[in-house]
């Protein structure tokens, strides 16, 4: 029977902190009483209890649920002092979820039991019975550090992601992007899922990021996944994570974008290019909100704003039964469709002065800008590449330029046009762009289309383009 102590202050800020979001607590015993006992000591401190009365319970509410810190008895049966059953619980533990802290209790003061339940995983040992002070101490303490490294994780994987994703600025003062401006306007602030379209390169992705940065998620991540470049062996392990053991390569466990983005913006780039098998997967949790990792039976709710991009017609998709239509109702709440940059023009310029600005810095260059003539040369151009070929254009020639300022010659325009040049005068790359940009224009753009015609794989196809700014 636990000894008494000083009743806790349930108006305290630090109870009360705890209120706002309960720490969840599992604890098994075989005595009634001790888990009574277990439940008014803790909830009154603002935790959330589940008790349960053998390990068979413990393992059975482990697989469904998360928690913060775990209560477990050593001896279950009657008159059994020997520690087994408890300890085999505590193995089975550790080896499910390394980061939760179980701490042992038991009636039966054995210095050797409490090493070998500390050589095997526990955090902490209670004999019962135990001081409340000194229980609350402990729970305290684990709880916080549970937390500390969940919360760690999660930051490392999110810089892990965002370290190679500056933030965008979007230029657009051009006619033809009035609509888009609005549609963000109007839409941003709002938890809509949005569907951006258009052709590669139109900036979908800098679109994403400005409806972010706008929202009332804006304090949260935005987490961009490229899901027609996925593997399919993959596919499930990016999006929704795995733990230790659920396949060869799974040594740890790994939090997936979903997880990640949980209160803040997912990003699904070239959703179009989706195979239908991965689309159910992703409908699935779109519908209940819920995510399960690899290898794991326990689901989690996630709180996710869906942002999509792709430049494939998906209503007709759905009508030659390559995209769910299901799937894409729930994608597409708001369209925003973006133009060509030969269809905004009036754009050109200041994202040229942009790009210019910044691989001058990033290259430390000194490029003061645009020669007239190298300017025009860039409004007549009629960039199949769009946005993304422009500024691939600007930085060859900010490293190719031997003057203060951009000349024609440094933008190299002249490459991507065939029938300038014989096929011999041409580079590997540039004969590689010429190839890709025709597959592309053949298939609409169907990237697993275009791949296949080419005789690459999916993902080495959006290696290239991304290489070649296409």
């Amino acid at each position: 029977m636990p000894t008494s102590a000083k009743p806790p202050d349930v108006s305290s800020p630090a109870v009360l902190a705890k209120n706002l979001n309960p720490p969840r607590i599992l604890a098994a015993d075989d005595q009634q009483h001790i888990l009574e006992a277990i439940e008014l000591l803790l909830r009154p401190q603002g935790y959330k209890v589940d008790v349960v009365r053998s390990p068979e319970l413990a393992r059975e509410v482990l697989t469904n649920a998360t928690y913060d810190a775990a209560l477990i008895d050593l001896n279950y049966a009657r008159d059994t002092t020997s520690g087994r059953e408890g300890l085999d619980l505590l193995s089975e533990m550790v080896a499910l979820d390394g980061t939760l802290p179980v701490i042992v209790m038991t009636a039966w003061g054995n210095v050797d039991l409490a090493v070998e339940a500390m050589r095997r995983g526990a955090r902490d040992f209670i004999q019962k019975p135990w001081e409340n002070e000194r229980l609350l101490s402990i729970l305290r303490t684990q709880v916080e550090l549970h937390r500390a490294l969940q919360q760690a994780e999660r930051l490392a994987a999110e810089n892990r992601l965002l370290s190679a994703q500056g933030r965008c600025e979007f230029i657009a003062t051009a006619p033809s992007m009035s609509p888009v401006l609005e549609a963000i306007t109007r839409i941003a602030p709002s938890d809509a899922n949005v569907l951006i379209t258009g052709e590669h390169g139109t900036g979908k992705e800098v679109v994403a990021h400005t409806i972010h940065a706008l929202s009332l998620r804006a304090s949260r991540p935005l987490i961009a996944v490229n899901t027609g470049g996925l593997a399919e062996g993959v596919f499930e392990s990016e999006l929704f994570g795995h733990v230790k053991g659920a396949f060869t390569d799974a040594r740890t466990d790994r939090i997936g974008r979903f997880e990640l983005a949980d209160g803040g913006t997912l990003f699904l780039d070239e959703i179009g290019n989706l195979p239908l098998r991965q689309q159910a997967k992703l409908l699935r949790v779109v519908e209940s909100g819920e995510i399960e990792r690899v290898g794991s039976s326990r689901s989690k709710n996630i709180d996710v704003r869906l942002i999509s991009a792709t430049n494939t017609d998906l209503p007709g998709a759905c009508q030659t039964g390559q995209f769910r239509e299901d799937l894409l109702f729930r994608l597409n709440t708001v369209e925003i469709h973006l133009p060509p940059l030969r269809e905004r023009r009036e754009d050109i310029a200041a994202l040229a002065v942009h790009f210019l600005s910044n691989y001058a810095a990033r290259y430390r260059r000194q490029v003061l800008g645009l020669d007239p003539s190298a300017l025009q040369a860039l409004m007549q151009y009629s960039w199949p590449g769009n946005v993304r070929e422009l500024e691939h254009t600007l930085e060859r020639a900010v490293l190719m330029c031997r003057s203060g300022q951009i000349l024609p010659a440094d933008l190299g325009l002249g490459v991507s046009r065939p029938q300038a040049q014989n096929l011999e005068e041409l580079s590997l790359e540039s004969v590689e762009t010429i190839l890709i940009r025709k597959a592309l224009q053949r298939f609409q753009g169907n990237v697993s289309q275009a791949a296949e015609a080419l005789g690459l794989s999916r993902g080495a196809l959006y290696r290239r383009m991304e290489k070649y700014g296409l």
